[in-house]
């Protein structure tokens, strides 16, 4: 095959135009910050208030994107000490997390925003405020892989003027797979 000057040349050019019209791939954008997180855990906790003290954290994504994660303190038999959950929701503006928890008598008070710091996710939230006993926890999971995580949190409650460091620390391992719950109003 013979190529002729002219028609290399053309080649180029509408090369170089194809690849000047196609767009660049998206940057991360945080949304999948926690996909870690989805699925079926247990826990292995010690905190400087409570002790030792084992649990389940169930996590699933909602159809709409977000994260509903369920965590639940157990006693020796299985049967239920403490249960909290908390939506997750990514906000593209200020690329953070937003997380509020909630329990069966504590209402819509413990707002957080977290955010991802190299390999691990960094989150300050506050308990407790229903109560009238704020206190904020720094919480970092880190040592990320598909079947286990770590969680470490500080505390502080005089509104971050001191800190208690390693005020509760968290060991998880995997026991189900990531799964998404289906929407609850399904369209036709």
């Amino acid at each position: 095959m013979r190529w002729y000057p002219g028609v290399v040349a053309a080649v180029l050019l509408m090369a170089s135009s194809i690849a000047a019209q196609t767009p660049a791939p998206p940057k991360l954008s945080g949304e999948h910050d926690f996909d870690y997180l989805l699925g079926d855990w247990t826990f292995v906790a010690n905190s400087k208030q409570f002790g030792m003290f084992n649990g389940r954290w169930s996590a699933v994504r909602l159809a709409t994107g977000q994260l509903l994660d369920e965590y639940r303190i157990v006693d020796d038999k299985g049967g239920t000490v403490y249960v909290t959950a908390t939506i997750r929701n990514y906000n593209a503006k200020s690329s953070k997390w937003e997380l509020i928890g909630m329990d069966g008598s504590n209402g819509l008070q413990d707002f957080g925003t977290g955010e991802r710091v190299g390999a691990e996710m960094h989150i300050e939230q506050r308990f407790g405020v229903a109560g009238g006993k704020p206190n904020t926890l720094r919480i970092r999971y880190y040592n990320i892989t598909p079947n286990s995580f770590s969680w470490n949190a500080d505390q502080s409650t005089d509104g971050g003027k001191t800190w208690t460091k390693d005020f509760q620390h968290i060991e998880a391992k995997r026991l189900g797979a990531a799964r998404a719950m289906p929407p609850l109003a399904a369209s036709k």
